[in-house]
């Protein structure tokens, strides 16, 4: 009797359904662990059924095979990640190298270098671009004065407060001098008026008093 192929589908009988879960199950189990003592290999198998419960096999420990799987998982997303990281960075450095290049094309052609293949519509764009990049640093030509003129301004003032102090400690230390000057002179006219003449003889009283009277 030749056995018909099995539909891969949901069986809708429920009997049916539990028995030829059962069955395969079972052989599954069977299987894995004949693949693990002929090829040496680490099996585990975690089986969960309709109604949630749990069937499993492990060749050696469940957990440290569930570690192993994370690990060997995550080694395997991190060289994916950085494969991706490294055609991400080229793609970029390609793009940006075009853009350097174009750049130093639109340098060159500024400058009025390889003008050769230039069209009219360029020209005038280009034309445009060297009056508003003119009319920019004009801009920041007057800027700049108007700073330094400023600067100037206020360092002026400062210079005038510092000599309009300067020029009054002068007058205070003028008015002194000219103060001790007058009372210098005051002192030397005092001292010449009051010179007392003296008469100084030298004898007896006697003589002394003949002298002083008059003959």
């Amino acid at each position: 009797m030749v056995r018909g192929k099995t539909q891969m589908r949901r069986i809708e009988n429920a009997t049916s359904r539990q028995v030829t879960f059962s069955k395969r199950r079972n052989g599954l189990l069977k299987k894995g662990f004949e693949l693990s003592v002929l090829c040496d290999a680490e099996v585990a198998l975690i089986i969960f059924s309709s109604r949630g419960k749990l069937y499993e096999f492990a060749s050696s420990s469940m957990q440290e095979t569930i570690e192993r799987y994370r690990s060997q998982v995550k080694d395997v997303q991190t060289d994916t990640s950085s494969v991706e990281d490294v055609q991400h960075l080229k793609q970029e450095t390609a793009i940006m190298a075009k853009k350097v290049e174009l750049l130093e094309v639109a340098k060159r052609k500024l400058l009025g270098e390889g003008l050769g293949a230039t069209t009219i519509e360029e020209l005038v764009r280009m034309e445009q671009q060297l009056e508003r990049g003119v009319h920019l640093v004009r801009a920041r030509k007057i800027q700049v004065y108007n700073e330094q003129i400023e600067q100037l301004k206020a360092k002026e003032k400062l210079m005038a407060d510092e000599n309009a102090i300067l020029t009054e400690k002068y007058q205070v230390q003028k008015h002194k001098a000219t103060e001790v000057t007058r009372a210098d002179v005051h002192v030397l006219e005092y001292e010449e008026n009051s010179d007392v003449e003296t008469e100084l003889f030298i004898g007896p009283p006697e003589t002394r008093m003949k002298k002083k009277m008059p003959k």
